[in-house]
């Protein structure tokens, strides 16, 4: 591993745990280990922040079936996926399993209306590990050989009522026989914002299975709604890696396995697909067109554009795996996976070494198991949300604006203290994590667990969980009085 990262591999071992010692570091901005973090959601679509609809009605104006083909206004989503503090760039996974109708981009849910208990995940996807400074990160996700029941999952639960219990993925047949991939993703950073990212996929069942694994970056979409937006670029170098080009930001590399074929296509709406408009050049459904429909034209020739794909197709061998690993770095690299898997394990043995530390006293074995995966899930939900409420009413180019009832509603004089940005709210510490959580054995110890908010640069970005797991009750409460950052507010308990 180059420069700063072979420093770190060998610094192991030392008085202070190296986890805490980057915890108490705490540099503000790209230097900082949070930089780079668990932040891209699992789902966009059909969020309020994207509802331009006459009625607020997200859920209809902005579908499950829009988002592979739609550029999102507010944020990105993905399996899997890591971002910078402002999600200008996103590093996620997709899956194609060579059976299913659209490539596994992001998680599939039921809507409000679809679902007999209201809004429901239908993924089987799991948070193992991570560690407060994001510099060790893994995460399941569990994907069917066959299709994916799509229609299958609406249909059950539309005939069902709110006194029966949900009919979920594993209710399906998805998994019958053992034939499905349990899909590993691995990040861990060697230094801040040289991120690692390694999936492992296993067949878990008898015969050989082909899947698709395809790495992916797309740049958040901030250019087509202003007309003064700087354009960000994605392309492939002389050497075969791929280019990043942000705006006031030193060009970042990535790079992938020589198996692999590098796609481009532009992080833009297909209109010709979504409104029957005609319309020329490349856009966000183009990976899907290509692999899944074998549009040989879907995809950009000269191998630029601002959303970029990685495509390793592998046949698995029953009761066998598959692994791909892939390098997001600042700086260009001659030998990019020199060092990979030393860094790896050093930072899973740093993080068991925090672990070990934080739970002491706690002598069950399987308590320090659930709690180490609650502490992960709390990590993981950690998710980038960017809404900014006068631009928002003030409509987007080739968006519908909201009712005028409705803006004049917020933007009444008695409601307009409600809309404030997010970065002068703070974000709420986590107390206690549902009733089979054994916390309380650490208590003696509460200041080493204990974390604050985020320091948030931009006033409008705050992270937070959209999709709380069902199984997890969270309790929040304030550290700190609410006043000096409410304002009018500050009428909510301490």
């Amino acid at each position: 591993m180059d420069r700063a990262g072979a420093q770190n591999a060998g610094a192991a071992g030392g008085p202070v745990n190296p986890e805490r010692s980057r915890q108490l570091q705490d540099a503000p901005g790209r230097a900082s280990w949070k930089h780079w973090g668990p932040y891209l959601s699992e789902r966009q679509w059909g969020t309020v922040r994207e509802d331009y609809s006459p009625h607020g009605e997200a859920w209809d104006f902005f579908p499950h079936d829009h988002a592979r083909s739609r550029a999102y206004r507010w944020g990105e989503d993905g399996i899997a996926g890591m971002s910078d503090a402002n999600q200008h760039l996103c590093l996620s996974l997709a899956l194609w399993n060579g059976r299913d109708s659209i490539l596994k981009e992001r998680l599939f849910g039921l809507t409000n209306g679809q679902g007999n208990h209201g809004e429901d995940v239908k993924e089987c996807y799991y948070y193992l590990d991570a560690t407060p400074t994001h510099s060790y990160l893994k995460m399941l996700y569990k994907y069917p050989q066959s299709a994916f029941p799509y229609a299958d999952l609406c249909a059950q639960n539309a005939r069902r009522g709110s006194a029966d219990r949900e009919y979920e993925l594993i209710d399906s047949g998805a998994f019958s026989e053992d034939r499905y991939f349990d899909v590993f993703v691995e990040y861990a950073q060697a230094e801040p914002g040289d991120i690692l990212m390694r999936v492992t996929a296993h067949n878990r069942g008898p015969d050989p299975a082909v899947l698709h694994l395809i790495p992916q970056l797309s740049l958040r979409n901030t250019w087509s709604w202003g007309a003064s937006a700087v354009r960000p670029r994605l392309s492939r170098t002389e050497s075969g890696a791929l280019c990043i080009e942000l705006p006031d930001v030193p060009p970042q590399f990535l790079y992938t396995e020589s198996s692999s074929q590098l796609l481009f296509t532009e992080n833009e709406s297909n209109s010709r697909r979504l409104w029957n408009i005609a319309a020329e050049g490349f856009f966000k459904d183009g990976f899907h067109e290509y692999i899944v429909d074998g549009r040989l034209d879907a995809v950009n020739p000269q191998q630029n554009g601002t959303k970029a794909a990685a495509w390793h197709c592998r046949t698995v061998a029953g009761r066998s795996s598959v692994q791909v690993q892939v390098r997001l770095t600042s700086y260009e690299a001659s030998e990019p996976f020199d060092g990979f898997d030393i860094v790896m394990k050093l930072r899973k043995r740093e993080a068991d070494a925090y672990y070990e530390e934080l739970q002491h006293g706690i002598a069950s074995s399987d308590e320090r198991a659930v709690q180490r995966q609650a502490f992960a899930g709390l990590i993981w939900s950690k998710q980038f949300y960017y809404l900014d409420i006068p631009e928002w009413l003030h409509g987007d180019p080739a968006q519908v604006s909201p009712p005028v009832e409705r803006q004049q509603r917020l933007e009444a004089p008695e409601q307009r203290r409600h809309s404030v940005h997010a970065g002068q709210m703070g974000v709420p510490l986590v107390r206690v994590v549902g009733s089979g959580v054994p916390l309380h054995p650490i208590r003696p110890h509460r200041r080493r667990i204990r974390q604050a908010p985020a320091r948030i640069a931009n006033a409008r970005v705050v992270h937070a969980s959209e999709w709380p797991d069902p199984g997890v009750r969270v309790g929040l409460r304030r550290c700190q009085s609410s006043g000096p950052r409410l304002g009018r507010l500050a009428g909510l308990p301490d």
